[in-house]
């Protein structure tokens, strides 16, 4: 998957990309009149290996750009922009981030479209195009688009997490995650359905949720074809095949594909029901149940699925036929509790 488009899978969620605008901040240069003698002409030999700053975390492809940023933290000649008060060491830079607040965008891509504010933003969206990928990974070959994407995947082998909650401690290896993360504590989620109204807290739920709408299903499963609306779902249905489970119940040992699958389970033993039905008040350990018994009141029970023996009716006509073996038959009855 190219790394020019940010999807939120692995997270759960969801976030942003670890540069300024999704892009290398360190491409947005503009000319401006205060540029140094020395720069004027000279060239900045780009580097296979991005240069980091080691106040930020910052990457950048060459020394003379990340000797200009090294500026912004120090209090010497900075421009503040009258909108936020953020600062910056040179005009370019701020006329680039006035943009932000003006919404700006005269830089435009010839293949697709899409606008942005500086002309470096324009030049990595390019790479999305023309299938470039500059910056390669030491460790394991992996390449990318940007040095800041190369930044964040090298901290997947060095365990590196810079970026730290301050509410409950948990560390990320992006600052976007970290920003996502936060709206569980605020309970903020931007991003609404103009469908039915539900609300989530990344771009990349809300994207996913309204293919529940459309029907839509983009990623099918090489092994048997099966297609999902995310592909978070195809991961998960691809542990079937694999035969991975990864989450595993403290309570008793049993594993499960999915996080959401084990946090079902452990309400067995904790005897958790949150899904409740508006019509009788019966109470489920999951939504899925809900859904089913919630059919119970929405249509008429017809003959073949309702249970002649003891009058017990059923949404599927398989399960009706289990309850009608004898033996299943036998063993529901005796184990409900008597009214």
């Amino acid at each position: 998957v190219s790394d020019c488009r940010y999807t939120e899978e692995e997270t759960g969620d969801s976030s942003e990309p670890e540069t300024d605008d999704s892009v290398d901040w360190n491409e947005t240069r503009e000319p401006h009149s205060g540029s140094n003698s020395n720069d004027k002409g000279s060239k900045c030999r780009t580097s296979d290996q991005p240069l980091i700053c080691s106040e930020c975390t910052k990457a950048f492809d060459c020394i003379k750009k990340l000797k200009r940023h090294m500026m912004t933290h120090t209090s010497e000649n900075l421009l503040s922009c009258q909108e936020c008060g953020k600062s910056f060491n040179n005009r370019g830079d701020l006329r680039v981030h006035r943009r932000c607040h003006t919404g700006e965008k005269p830089y435009s891509c010839s293949e697709c479209g899409k606008c942005f504010t500086a002309i470096g933003s324009l030049k990595t969206h390019m790479r999305c195009h023309t299938g470039e990928k500059p910056y390669s990974c030491s460790e394991c070959g992996e390449r990318f688009t940007q040095g800041g994407s190369l930044t964040t995947h090298m901290r997947r082998h060095t365990g590196e997490k810079p970026f730290s909650c301050s509410e409950c401690g948990k560390c990320f290896t992006q600052s976007g995650s970290l920003k996502t993360h936060m709206r569980c504590h605020t309970g903020e989620k931007p991003f609404s359905c103009l469908e039915c109204g539900k609300c989530f807290t990344i771009s990349g739920s809300l994207k996913s949720h309204m293919r529940s709408h459309t029907g839509e299903k983009p990623f099918s499963c090489l092994e048997c074809g099966k297609c999902f609306s995310s592909s978070a779902r195809l991961k998960i249905h691809n542990r079937y095949h694999k035969g991975e489970k990864p989450f595993k119940c403290l309570h008793c040992g049993k594993c499960f594909t999915s996080g959401q699958k084990l946090k079902e389970h452990i309400r067995c033993h904790t005897g958790e029901k949150p899904y409740s039905c508006s019509e009788c008040g019966k109470f489920f350990t999951n939504s899925g149940h809900l859904k089913t018994h919630l059919k119970t009141h929405m249509r008429p029970h017809t003959g073949e699925k309702t249970c002649k023996r003891c009058g017990k009716c059923f949404t599927d006509i398989v399960i009706l036929r289990m309850h009608r073996c004898p033996a299943f038959h036998i063993k529901t009855h005796t184990d409900e509790n008597p009214v």
